[in-house]
Formats: C-alpha cells, sequence, structure tokens
C-alpha cells in the first residue's frame, strides 16, 4: 500500500499576547512530553481556555528540572517500556505500595521549584496540571504558601496511580466516577467528576463521512476495520497483537505506530497492508475505523469515546497500561480481552453486536457531563490579586547538586528506579545512599 502524508492537526501552544492583558486573565498548564497524552490533555484544555477569553502560558515540566534530567528521565522511562518492561512494571508497583515520593524523587522535585515559580506570570488566575510529578510540585507550592492561586490536577489516565495525588492542589479533576473514586481513596482534596477534554474534531461520523475518511487513507469500504494504536512511542507488543487480529477474522487491523518508524518498517515487511507511523489527523482516521484497539489506555481511548468508536484493552503494557485496562473495563467503556482466545468472539461484538452499541453510547454519554473541566477551571479563576511568590527559595547548590547525582546514579535511569529499590539499599551504590540522606530537608 503506498504511504500517504496525512496534513498535522493545528494543535494550541503556548500563546503570550503582544497586546497587554488578557480580558479573562492568564492560566498556566503545565503539561510534560512523555509520550503524547499529557501534552494532548493541555492542548484541548487550552483550546477551551482561551475561547472562553483566557490567555494560556504552556509549559513542559521535563524542561522545569536542572542539569537536562527532564529529558533523561523521559529516556529512561522511553527505554524500559521498549526493553525492560518488567522493570517498569516493579517500579510502578513499588511507587504504588509506597503512596508517596521517595527521597530521590522528592529531591528532583524540590529542584523544580524556582523555575517552576518563575513560570507564573502577573495576572495569572490558576495553574493546572496534566502531569503528576508537575501536581506534585504545584501542589507543595500552595501548600507552602508560595502559590497564591488555584491548582488544579486533570487527571488523564483512568486508573489513578498515587503520584497523581498531591497535598496542596485545590482539586483533582476525574473524567469518570471510577478515578474520581480512586483518587478520593487516595486522599485527594476536591475530587470533581467533570468529564474528558478532547480536540473539537473528534466527533461521531455517519456513514458518508466515514466512506469519505476511508478514501482519504485508501481503506476499503467492505471490510471492518480495527484501528490499532500503541501510543505515540508505539510500545508494546503490537506486531504479535497485529497478527492476532488480522487471524481472527473479525477485522482488519489499521496499524498506527507513532514514531516509531522500525516497527511500521516491520509491520509493512510482514505483509500488513494498513500502516501509519504519526498520523497528524486522527479525528479523520478514527471516522474511518469501526473499533479501537489499544495497549496504555491514554488519551486515545478518550478521543475513540468521542469519535463514537467502541474500544478494546488487548496486551497491555505493564504498570499504567494494565490499570487503565481494569477500570476502563470496571466503567464498561473499553473491553479488556485478558485471554487471545476471547479475541475473536469480543471484536466481533464490538464491531457490530450489542457491546459495541452500548461502549458507543456509554463513550459518547461521558462528554455529556457538564461542565466539563476546562469550565471547572475557569470559574475559579476569578479576579484576584497577583500570586504572591517568594523571589528567592532557600536553596544550597550542593543540595541541588547532591540531587542531580542522585538522579543519575540511581541506577543510571532516574528517579523512579532509586524509589523502587529504597527498601533494598543493598543494591544500590554506597555513594548514592549517602545523597539520599544528604537531600532531605
Amino acid at each position: 500500500m503506498p504511504r500517504r502524508d496525512i496534513p498535522d492537526d493545528v494543535r494550541s501552544k503556548s500563546t503570550h499576547s503582544p497586546h497587554g492583558s488578557p480580558a479573562g486573565g492568564r492560566i498556566t498548564i503545565v503539561s510534560a512530553s512523555v509520550g503524547a497524552g499529557h501534552d494532548g490533555a493541555a492542548d484541548a484544555l487550552a483550546l477551551r481556555l482561551e475561547a472562553a477569553g483566557f490567555e494560556v502560558d504552556r509549559h513542559d515540566f521535563l524542561d522545569l528540572l536542572p542539569f537536562r534530567l527532564g529529558r533523561g528521565l523521559s529516556e529512561a522511562y522511553h527505554r524500559l517500556l521498549t526493553s525492560a518492561p518488567s522493570g517498569y512494571q516493579r517500579i510502578y508497583a513499588a511507587t504504588e505500595r509506597s503512596g508517596s515520593p521517595g527521597p530521590a524523587i522528592r529531591a528532583l522535585l524540590r529542584s523544580a521549584e524556582r523555575r517552576t515559580l518563575r513560570t507564573i506570570r502577573p495576572q495569572t488566575r490558576a495553574v493546572v496540571s496534566t502531569y503528576p510529578l508537575a501536581g506534585q510540585v504545584l501542589g507543595a507550592l500552595r501548600r507552602g504558601g508560595r502559590l497564591a492561586v488555584p491548582a488544579f490536577t486533570y487527571l488523564t489516565d483512568f486508573s489513578v496511580h498515587p503520584l497523581w495525588v498531591a497535598p496542596g492542589i485545590d482539586a483533582h479533576l476525574a473524567a469518570h466516577p471510577v478515578p474520581a473514586a480512586q483518587a478520593a481513596a487516595l486522599g485527594a482534596a476536591g475530587v470533581r467528576v467533570t468529564g474528558p477534554v478532547t480536540g473539537p474534531r473528534f466527533t461521531a461520523a455517519d456513514e458518508a463521512e466515514r466512506r469519505v475518511a476511508r478514501d482519504r487513507f485508501g481503506l476499503p469500504h467492505d471490510a471492518a476495520l480495527a484501528l490499532l494504536v500503541a501510543g505515540s512511542w508505539g510500545v508494546g507488543p503490537v506486531r504479535q497483537s497485529a497478527a492476532e487480529i488480522r487471524d481472527s477474522a473479525a477485522a482488519e487491523p489499521v496499524v498506527v505506530c507513532g514514531r516509531n518508524a522500525a516497527l511500521a518498517e516491520q509491520l509493512r515487511a510482514d505483509g500488513f497492508r494498513y500502516v501509519h507511523e504519526w498520523v497528524g489527523d486522527m479525528p479523520l482516521l478514527m471516522r474511518a475505523c469501526d473499533v479501537l484497539v489499544q495497549n496504555a489506555g491514554g488519551l486515545t481511548s478518550l478521543e475513540a469515546f468521542a469519535s463514537g468508536l467502541p474500544v478494546a484493552s488487548y496486551r497491555c503494557i505493564p504498570g499504567h497500561g494494565q490499570t487503565n485496562a481494569a477500570a476502563l473495563d470496571e466503567a464498561g467503556l473499553a473491553a479488556w480481552i485478558q485471554q487471545p482466545e476471547a479475541l475473536t468472539s469480543v471484536l466481533s461484538d464490538l464491531v457490530k453486536g450489542p457491546l459495541g452499541e452500548r461502549q458507543r453510547a456509554a463513550g459518547l454519554a461521558l462528554f455529556a457531563t457538564a461542565p466539563g473541566p476546562a469550565d471547572v477551571i475557569a470559574d475559579a479563576a476569578l479576579p484576584r490579586a497577583n500570586p504572591t511568590v517568594k523571589p528567592q527559595l532557600a536553596w544550597h547548590r550542593g543540595k541541588l547538586a547532591a540531587s542531580a547525582l542522585t538522579v543519575t546514579l540511581s541506577l543510571g535511569i532516574g528517579a523512579p528506579l532509586a524509589h523502587a529499590y529504597e527498601n533494598d539499599r543493598g543494591r544500590l551504590p554506597h555513594l548514592a545512599h549517602s545523597f539520599f540522606e544528604r537531600c532531605e530537608m
């Protein structure tokens, strides 16, 4: 099949008005370029807040960490998912059990506080996080009195890891009662079910729109199509999932590999006809398909719900992929196929059976929830005095350097591994432990 270049959607980015103060004031959103889901949620929130009259300032939390540690952390996370998924599962489970950041993570987060404060411009009326570690920093600043405007966390996942819950955050906004209940059980403040937020072009298609979309992507009109996604990094056993979907005869796989060009080439060599790398026009591609098969439970699932597309979770990645699959299944929004033997029957039911009808209705109903996360944030961003930000934090260069070295030494792949092994200190270098103690404040 010839490869088609699909034009990218126009996404909202950081905007600073050259004409003075915006009528609605400013709202700062802190996301993270770890995959695409956190940024995608921030994009959608920004669009709606700008439409409400606010100026939106966007920041990547990875850039707020010193010494380029954010980029190293993202790369380590990527390597774990692709090369050592069992290691990522151990980290996820360890942090889930402990319920709070370990010493290396706390030191890392403290190192981002000064830069985070500097991003908050005059007339900012609220700050929003779409990434758990950013929420931890904002909560600490709010709790310590250094941030005088409301701080929100928008929960991008359907399952809530303890790192999403930060003391000091004014409100944790959830897409559904299932994540809201998980957040409340972890002690989150101001939990509110607001429904999800996605880009405005993700809408249900009629039959004519479906035909146009299939023509645009060169897809057949007479076949059931399963859109197989694996995040912007294209991680997980995608080739195996694609082969099993094809062999099931329930649907023809249409595979999106994100930025993983090597995966796309492997799939084409395997004989798959409909393979894409990064697709800019996902709303159009979703209109062309009959069911979404995903392995992480992130933003793409929410976009499918908005598009009236039933969703299946299959061969999910460890950690959040599996907990999200369980939460989505509990909510009645996405069937979790845990055994390959069930693939054919579940996909068939989703494509043309009552299960698919129920899930389409449940997914679309999510977006009928009022008022929506952007409206909740806008309502709280009332005119008030400028935030009082301490010009200097009590930082000592030695402690900051210790934080950086701790992260570097923790088995070479960042702060989360140090946290995962903190109860087994014999397995970490002695020097890292000495820095753990020095970084504790």
